[in-house]
């Protein structure tokens, strides 16, 4: 049981870390390009996605497993904003839709715990994609004038 189980959570690690390491690159480009406030909603989500990997690996390592440290895609650089967007998304979607059969196949092997992180995790990846969604969504709709209301600010 518990191999099958750190398979998941490393896979879903792997996932997580290309995810920190694409949200963080757009941030950085977003923030030279003056698009401070689409940046620091990058450099929140990445964080956040920071997060989950330590709770991943958290799990991988109490049930006797060790944490993977590669990424499962590469990064994307030099997009244009929607396909930024684009991109995110998908690393979303894919994440939604793999920690929900990750959470099946952990209730299915009776590691409730496992289960319930990814359940947890579940949710906060499925705000990112409604976030990100709907700012595609504003900027598919209102092109220049909506990408002028990101332009500015403090990406702190």
């Amino acid at each position: 049981m518990s191999e099958k189980v750190i398979d998941l959570l490393n896979k879903a690690r792997s996932s997580e870390l290309a995810a920190i390491l694409q949200y963080m690159a757009h941030h950085y480009e977003l923030e030279d390009a003056d698009f401070g406030k689409l940046a620091k909603v990058l450099k929140t989500v990445a964080i956040e996605e920071m997060k989950h990997a330590e709770a991943l690996a958290e799990r991988i390592l109490f049930l006797g497993g060790t944490p993977t440290t590669k990424p499962d895609v590469e990064t994307k650089k030099g997009q244009e904003i929607a396909a930024m967007l684009a991109t995110d998304i998908a690393l979303e979607a894919g994440a939604v839709k793999a920690y929900n059969e990750s959470a099946v196949q952990c209730g299915e092997l009776r590691d409730q715990i496992s289960k319930d992180l990814f359940d947890t995790l579940l949710g906060e990846e499925e705000a990112h994609l409604d976030q990100f969604q709907n700012i595609k969504d504003h900027v598919d709709k209102l092109g220049a004038a909506y990408l002028a209301t990101l332009a500015g600010g403090d990406a702190e």
